[in-house]
């Protein structure tokens, strides 16, 4: 497997090679700059996985795609705060936040091995991203959902939703007044388009808002259950690697 680190500081990019290596993979190449990148891309067959840092010494690593295709997976190095985050998620892209801990790195890469391995990310939009990095507090988030009934389109507005979740490969918004609608969004879809300030994905079933969290018990291995006023089809459960993430986003 060809793995590379475009990383702006050779130290970090170093200290990120040692933890990759230890997980078993190898890394092949580092790079430290957007010229260095473009000239390397353009002399090599592209990697099997890219491990990309955003500020480089010479400019935004987004520099290097506006000049060359990308044809390998991205696991995002960032040590840009929460709302930045969001724009990582697109197109199932993973992102390890600095410093780099071990085990999320560990995520990181069983994601890249299950998802990533046998296919091509071709329709990486890094040109969303970089606009969602150059100003995401002004970013327009959504405020209503048109949900077709029958003949008929609701209006719901994004107070009334007390939950987000996922079914049998739908998705579904769940109201205060305990009523379920099937939207056409993906829950990575609706993580772009809400407010991170409000909403929070609990896991990979569930998005909360906060004003929707009754209570917050503990759970096994180290988890947390978040009961919600009228839903109760599941049992909402954070997942033990947001726990952390979660914990912050409550303040």
């Amino acid at each position: 497997m060809n793995i590379i680190i475009i990383e702006d500081e050779k130290p970090a990019a170093r200290l990120l090679q040692r933890k990759v290596e230890k997980l078993g993979l190898q890394v092949n190449q580092m790079l430290h700059s957007v010229e260095e990148s473009i000239h390397w891309f353009n002399a090599n067959p592209h990697p099997d996985l890219i491990f990309l840092d955003i500020q480089l010494s010479d400019g935004l690593s987004f520099e290097i795609f506006e000049t060359i295709t990308i044809k390998s997976p991205v696991i995002f190095t960032t040590a840009y705060d929460e709302y930045a985050l969001r724009a990582f998620k697109l197109n199932s892209i993973d992102y390890l936040l600095k410093p780099i801990d071990e085990d999320d790195l560990a995520i990181a890469i069983s994601k890249f091995k299950n998802q990533f391995q046998k296919s091509i990310i071709s329709n990486l939009d890094f040109d969303v991203i970089k606009r969602m990095l150059v100003n995401p507090m002004d970013r327009n988030y959504k405020k209503r959902f048109t949900i077709k009934m029958g003949q008929q389109l609701k209006m719901i507005n994004i107070e009334e939703v007390e939950c987000f979740y996922s079914e049998n490969k739908g998705t579904y918004l769940h109201t205060f007044d305990n009523r379920d609608y099937l939207l056409d969004n993906t829950l990575e879809q609706l993580e772009t388009e809400l407010d991170p300030k409000d909403f929070y994905r609990v896991s990979r079933k569930f998005i909360i808002p906060m004003k929707g969290i009754k209570e917050i018990q503990m759970y096994s291995n180290s988890r947390l259950k978040v009961m919600l006023p009228t839903y109760k089809d599941d049992e909402v459960i954070v997942a033990r690697e947001r726990v952390n993430d979660f914990k912050e986003w409550l303040g």
